[in-house]
């Protein structure tokens, strides 16, 4: 039976070939056997969050679905964050309700561009708990579209887009690895009517839209050593650029600050980052992978938010990166990894944000460091 879906399964089997062969290889300054098997993982949370986000994709009759969870990570995902995604466009107004949770912050944004996962989608709206209403029990209604409202509303995206929803917890423990705090999210078409059954139609654009997701995060993606780097996001191991703000990037938090920097760390070493942690709503810094992934948060401390962290006495804080448990205080566990990522969010930070420093120290002489 020769279908478009068929077609469509074809493209997704060749991107997924083309990725193994050329992602997956030193063209993406992929070099050892851990490197291919860390891209490979990613590669199917990619894969992963395509089915599950993009596949069956309707702006007439969307639903929110959670981006990422312990077992899921695409593009950045925090410990401390749970994030909802769904299919919006111009020709239809929605009705968005949605509970806070206790977060610290919530916010919604609304995005241009049909292609989930493209970070030359721009952000075009976007709200925050400082300007919708909340009632005693930390419920919530956004409107989308329709006529437009001073408080709890939003434009709709100019044709297709999404929007994405976003809660920061500041607990002790990870809030994106306890099923308890995930909050409730529905989105309904206002006046909407029952889509149709799928089609060859239907289901062939939902496996190019997967495949899209795919090439998009892996062969049309060019390691960010080679392109021109945002102010916030510094290329030298071990040394933060000065925090920034991410303007309109896609996917990004229009509300928060950020600061990105690789680490490389040995053995018999460990990177001393010494902090002072601005007045926001939220605040932590956590570590990733090269493909943007966090470490494994459910069983080891990769992430420190202000909650998480203990003071020193001027106020600042010492953290240190290394790959055992020296009995410091404030450890952010590498996994034994040689290589990786340290990445800072700031959430609506008032005033100027202190550029943290690091120094890599050798393990037998960290005592006089502290």
């Amino acid at each position: 039976m020769d279908t478009d879906s068929r077609r469509a399964l074809a493209e997704l089997i060749e991107v997924l070939r083309e990725a193994d062969e050329r992602w997956v290889s030193p063209e993406w300054n992929l070099q050892t056997a851990d490197d291919a098997v860390d891209a490979h993982r990613a590669l199917m949370h990619y894969l992963q969050w395509g089915l599950v986000g993009l596949f069956e994709r309707d702006p007439s009759a969307p639903r929110f679905g959670r981006i990422v969870d312990p077992h899921r990570k695409v593009l950045g995902d925090n410990p401390d964050a749970i994030y909802f995604d769904a299919p919006i466009s111009a020709d239809h107004a929605y009705r968005v309700r949605g509970e806070t949770k206790g977060a610290a912050y919530v916010s919604i944004t609304v995005e241009s561009g049909a292609a989930w996962g493209s970070l030359d989608n721009q952000v075009v709206g976007a709200i925050n708990d400082t300007s919708f209403d909340i009632d005693a029990n930390g419920r919530f209604e956004i409107l989308i579209g329709g006529e437009p409202r001073e408080r709890n509303w939003l434009a709709p995206p100019p044709g297709e887009g999404s929007i994405s929803t976003r809660h920061y917890f500041e607990d002790p423990t990870h809030a994106a690895a306890d099923p308890a705090r995930v909050p409730a999210m529905e989105i309904e078409v206002i006046g909407g009517a029952a889509p149709p059954r799928p089609s060859d139609a239907t289901v062939s654009a939902g496996i190019r839209r997967v495949a899209g997701l795919v090439r998009e995060l892996t062969v049309d993606r060019p390691p960010i050593a080679q392109g021109e780097p945002r102010s916030w996001i510094s290329l030298v191991p071990n040394q933060f650029p000065t925090p920034g703000v991410p303007g309109d990037l896609g996917l990004a938090a229009v509300d928060a600050a950020y600061a990105m920097a690789p680490f490389v760390v040995g053995p018999d070493e460990a990177l001393v980052i010494r902090a002072r942690w601005p007045r926001c709503r939220y605040a932590n810094v956590c570590l990733w992978n090269r493909h943007l992934q966090t470490l494994d948060y459910t069983a080891r401390s990769i992430s420190l938010n202000r909650a998480q962290t203990v003071a020193d006495a001027d106020g600042g804080f010492t953290a240190v990166l290394s790959h055992t448990d020296l009995g410091t205080g404030n450890w952010l566990d590498t996994e034994g990894r040689p290589f990786g990522v340290v990445f800072w969010r700031f959430m609506l930070p008032e005033g100027e944000i202190e550029t943290p420093e690091a120094q890599l120290v050798p393990l037998d002489s960290l005592g006089g460091r502290l």
